[in-house]
């Protein structure tokens, strides 16, 4: 175990201890008496010692010693019972402490590094035995820390906290790592020197463990532009797996808008805890490799061993227990999993408490014998209750039953393994519209036709059979590695929709779901939609050469389905590529079963593909890049740009190579899809580039490279389908004759592409997924940010530094609206279809809070009313959201405008629609965003909005509308606000006071000489009375502040003042030519503003303006 460093000072003194490793810093030592030459009269006398001592007072017979060359002092820092235990110790010392320690240029830094090392390793390993739930009290300190050291809003939740070493350069700083909902921050303080690092989850470009020289092992963070590493973890893949978890929930929830209401453990940002995290990656890793609906979660698992009939052996493995499914994976390499839903369990026996074991009968005459299962007991009630199988007095007959038929196929399984009944699969009795698959009724199989591809089609339905007699057939079916032989080798024509079916877990959807689809139907046609419009006009793009869709069966069949998914998921309604998919599913399956694999394909085995920005695709191409840098060495020595491939192969991922493969060599493509999920497609993509390597290498361009695959894909074939020349076709949208070169069997391609590359693991698939997903998408970011400020850049003065400054500060705003609640209305009513311009939108509150750290004056009072007048000012089209470039007009206007424009823009404010008496808040959104999918889109609304912006005109002064008398009133007001803390404060509300008397006796000259008669000097006498209640009285006492109404006091009240039955009102260019006549006024507007000094003090003040709320 790790100690608190104590001082040992060795010299001279009584050698009870023995050396037996050591190096420049450490020495391990073995207490005399124990272990090797425990002999001699030395060794006796510290044995019959330490004999004789309790068991309080005894030493360890192990022990590590910190020193530093030169230095007779020594520091005691862990001890150990066993040689092991030490050993462990002297390891991690060795692996992650001795190149660090090389760094430092004293003994003394050393020392102290060492000493703040080993107290956070004690401090770690009592937080790990202990958890959080159990010992509240340390998690409470952390908390306080947290608190303390960085200044966050009380709402932000921490999750959990690690030692932990920072590098700053080359030197490592020991601290605490604090993981919170929103931020990764750390903390340190050593030797007078303070770290403080705060880095928002949705800032990090990189997540990743690496090592390198001298850190043998550490986490790194890209974030800014900075690299940031962390190492010395007691737990690196824990603490890895929960940094990992939370980056990827901000990502979701903050860019992705994704409420997760249906994960309660994550619904709630305020509530999020370490344990719900790894809870919902473990579900996650659950259902992935299971293929199970997105409902299931893994509540209990077991290990054991499983009878395999066909095998005659136990496999070792793990049983993992859903509400609805159990499932078995071996991990002997077997390669063994089986799936089995509850809905198929009849009964559960234990034949054999000896061996711990338990039968499980499912239907079809199949039983499946876990043994050696620790809580064998627990795990049958939990079957039992599942299934709704009871076992008690009143059901004795029934049990029997069960008993004697579980045992006899127990029997059976012993004595004649080869004689294992077939497996009858579960038939959905839900109505579908179309019960047949299209290549069933446009290519029916002539059983009396012989031809040798009939025929070798036949021995692939008989070896297929013979694996169903063997292995079961349907859900509960064991898959093994000679399931995914017969995979790569083709599956039947006649067997495709079931396997797909089957390996997908479409058929475990459809069997829980019945009666869905129909619905849908029902529900979905007839309804006029942005999605429905865009899947009438590809409906007669896909697959056009086969007849299936040349006839309205087909057409018919893929409008359903499409429509039927667009209503069901209106966040992804419908994209470009869905269609060919689709196409290919309805010829091999049901219509119903084809919705559900296009359901499978879209929500489980490729997310984040069919949105507006295809992130999941570019995620794997992200991974595809990274696998042609290990695999393919020789065409990365030769282009070191791999970018080309990704715009060359994106179409391979969405279409699974349908778009580029004859359809009869396709759908062998899709057989491995359905089994081995993206692995397949990324495997066969490797083996592509690999076939072409000669000819992509001697290429002197990109376009060369593109003939050369082209070239290739024309030319691979399917010498095994059974499908005639009618039904056979080029790859979609490639019209090009067939070349020259040799053909290459899909077959065999596949075969390569397994031999080659078939050992990549699916879980280093999903985690190079998981590094590249946070680059990908901000690089995305960056693109959109980029569009957005080329076009911002064209309508302010900000300069292109500034305005990088402004987009982030505006960006961050955003995200802390959403980050401590999920029902903020930028989340709510956010719409993925806007333009990029439209992506990120403040309401109220949150405008107001970063206009007040951004605006040039320093408003006195009113603040609350000048900022509602604003928001509804630049809030054109009255959504209740402010977009950047309307919040950088405005800027722009108050930063860099003339005294004409500032001064219109004061003006603005105090007339409809921004001077109203109603207030706002952010929840009085009044346009709602069309679900996509649902709502229906005006496009030629939205393209009048467009031609009128760009028409529109600068605006004159002489349109703008003249200002009455309790606008008037509170426009003085707001101009008196203006000044505190001026310098020349006093000089201004003079001039003030000057300018409306002098509006005032215009006016007033104006009036008499229209009606003479007129008693107006009262009238105009008691506003200026009103207008100078607001100023400063040289004798008086009363200050401006304490003389002005406060924001909450209604306007109305300042109008009712004035008599009513004279209306009054002035022009723009009334105040602008009075205001003119002030030269200190005139130097206030015309004052230039310190750009960079406001936008450093916003970003140092962001947070703590949303703490201070």
């Amino acid at each position: 175990m790790w100690l608190k460093p104590e001082e040992i000072l060795l010299k001279n003194a009584f050698k009870l201890w023995v050396t037996e490793k050591g190096n420049d810093y450490f020495v391990l030592q073995r207490r005399r008496g124990y272990g090797e030459g425990a002999g001699g009269l030395t060794g006796l006398l510290v044995g019959t010692l330490d004999t004789m001592l309790d068991s309080t007072s005894k030493v360890a017979p192990f022990r590590i010693l910190h020193q530093t060359p030169d230095s007779q002092v020594y520091w005691s820092i862990a001890c150990g019972g066993t040689k092991e235990e030490i050993s462990q110790h002297w390891e991690w010392l060795e692996k992650n402490i001795m190149r660090t320690l090389s760094v430092f240029d004293s003994s003394d830094d050393i020392t102290s590094f060492v000493q703040g090392k080993i107290r956070g390793l004690i401090a770690e390993e009592g937080k790990v035995s202990c958890g959080q739930e159990d010992d509240p009290e340390k998690f409470r300190e952390a908390l306080l820390r947290f608190e303390k050291w960085f200044d966050l809003p009380q709402k932000e939740k921490l999750v959990t906290y690690y030692s932990c070493s920072y590098w700053r350069g080359r030197v490592p700083c020991q601290g605490w790592l604090y993981l919170s909902t929103n931020f990764l921050s750390f903390y340190s303080y050593l030797l007078g020197s303070e770290v403080k690092l705060v880095i928002s989850w949705n800032e990090i470009w990189r997540l990743e463990k690496t090592s390198n020289v001298i850190l043998a092992e550490s986490i790194h963070v890209l974030a800014n532009g900075e690299d940031h590493f962390f190492s010395m973890f007691l737990h690196l893949n824990e603490t890895f797996l929960i940094m990992e978890q939370l980056a990827d929930y901000s990502i979701k929830r903050l860019f992705d808008k994704e409420t997760f209401q249906e994960v309660p453990s994550l619904s709630d940002p305020l509530q999020i805890t370490k344990r719900g995290l790894e809870m919902h990656a473990r579900n996650e890793q659950f259902r992935a490799f299971f293929r199970l609906p997105k409902e299931e979660n893994l509540m209990e698992v077991y290990e054991s061993f499983l009878w395999v009939p066909f095998s005659h052996f136990n496999t070792l493995g793990k049983i993992c227990l859903s509400e609805s499914y159990l499932c078995f994976a071996s991990q002997d390499g077997s390669q063994c999993h089986v799936i089995i839903p509850m809905r198929e369990v009849i009964g559960v026996e234990k034949p054999d408490r000896s061996s711990r074991a338990l039968t499980v009968c499912v239907r079809g005459k199949r039983a499946l014998r876990f043994s050696e299962v620790r809580d064998f007991e627990r795990l049958a009630n939990a079957i039992r209750r599942r299934c709704g199988i009871t076992a008690s007095p009143q059901h004795s007959a029934s049990t029997e039953v069960i008993r004697g038929e579980c045992q006899s196929l127990i029997n059976h399984f012993e004595d004649n393994p080869e004689e294992v009944a077939l497996m009858v699969g579960q038939k959905d009795s839900s109505k579908a519209v179309s019960t047949e698959a299209l290549m069933t009724v446009f290519h029916p199989q002539d059983t009396e036709n012989m031809d040798p591809k009939m025929l070798k089609e036949k021995m692939k339905e008989q070896s297929w059979n013979i694996h169903f007699s063997e292995y079961g057939r349907g859900t509960s079916m064991f898959c093994t590695k000679k399931t995914r032989d017969l995979i790569v080798r083709g599956v039947p024509e006649a067997l495709r929709g079931e396997l797909w079916m089957l390996f997908s877990g479409a058929v475990n959807d459809m069997a829980t779901n019945p009666g869905y689809y129909s619905e849908l139907v029902d529900q979905s046609l007839g309804t006029s939609t942005l999605a429905t419009d865009e899947i009438e006009r590809d409906l007669h793009r896909s697959l056009p050469e086969h007849p299936a869709f040349q006839s309205d069966t087909g057409i018919s069949a893929l409008r359903r389905v499409l429509t039927a998914y667009a209503y069901r998921n209106p966040k992804i309604g419908y994209c470009q590529a869905m269609n060919i998919l689709t196409s290919v599913l309805l010829l091999y399956a049901k219509e119903e079963e084809a919705f559900w694999l296009l359901v499978a394909i879209c929500e489980r085995m490729l997310p984040d593909y069919f949105n507006r920005r295809i992130i999941g695709a570019l995620v794997d191409q992200a991974v595809f890049e990274e696998l042609i840098r290990m695999h393919l060495t020789q065409l990365t020595e030769h282009m070191t740009d791999l970018s080309f491939f990704s715009s060359v192969s994106l179409s391979w991922f969405l279409t699974l190579f349908i778009s580029v493969l004859p359809i009869e060599s396709a759908v062998n493509v899709v057989d491995c899809f359905f089994y081995d999920g993206i692995k397949a497609i990324l495997q066969l993509g490797l083996a592509v580039l690999d076939y072409n390597m000669e000819g992509l290498i001697s290429s002197n361009d990109d376009a060369e490279a593109v003939t050369i695959l082209n070239k290739f894909f024309d030319n691979v074939t399917n010498k095994d389908s059974p499908l005639p020349q009618t039904v056979q076709q080029n790859s979609v949208g490639n019209n090009n004759k067939a070349s020259s070169l040799l053909k290459v069997d899909i077959s065999d391609l596949i075969k390569e592409a397994y031999e080659k590359f078939g050992d990549m693991k699916s879980e280093e698939v999903e985690s190079m997924r998981k590094r590249n997903k946070l680059y990908v998408i901000q690089t995305l970011e960056d693109t959109t940010k980029q569009n957005v400020l080329r076009v911002v850049s064209q309508e302010v003065k900000f300069s292109a530094s500034q305005l990088d400054d402004l987009y982030a500060l505006f960006k961050r705003q955003h995200f802390l609206s959403c980050y401590w609640t999920m029902n903020s209305p930028v989340l709510l009513h956010h719409d993925p279809s806007l333009a990029y311009l439209e992506q990120y939108q403040l309401g109220f509150e949150q405008f107001s809070l970063l206009f007040s750290l951004l605006e040039p004056w320093s408003l006195c009072s009113g603040k609350d009313a000048f900022f509602l007048w604003a928001f509804r000012l630049l809030d054109e089209n009255q959504d209740g959201l402010i977009n950047f470039r309307e919040f950088c007009c405005a800027l722009d206007i108050l930063y860099s405008g003339t005294l004409t424009n500032k001064l219109k823009f004061l003006f603005k404010l105090h007339q409809p629609p921004a001077f109203t008496v109603s207030n706002i808040s952010d929840e009085s959104v009044i346009r709602r965003s069309p679900e996509r999918g649902r709502g229906k889109v005006d496009l030629q609304a939205y393209l009048k909005q467009w031609q009128d912006e760009i028409l529109k005109k600068e605006e004159s002064i002489k349109d703008l509308p003249r200002i009455n008398q309790a606008q008037f009133i509170q426009f003085s007001k707001t101009l008196y606000n203006l000044f505190h803390g001026d310098p020349e404060e006093e000089s201004l509300y003079h001039a003030v006071a000057r300018v409306t008397s002098l509006l005032l006796r215009m006016e007033e000259v104006g009036r008499r000489l229209q009606e003479p008669a007129s008693p107006l000097k009262s009238t105009t006498s008691h506003t200026q009375a009103l207008l100078e209640g607001c100023l400063p009285d040289g004798e008086a006492s009363s200050t401006p502040e304490s003389s002005f109404n406060t924001p909450n006091t209604p306007i109305t009240l300042v109008a009712s003042s004035v008599p009513q039955e004279i209306e009054w009102s002035f022009a723009f260019e009334q105040i602008l030519a009075s205001l003119l006549n002030e030269p200190v006024l005139v130097r206030f507007f015309e004052r230039p503003v310190d750009i960079p000094a406001r936008l450093d003090h916003a970003k140092g003040s962001q947070l703590k303006a949303k703490t201070n709320m």
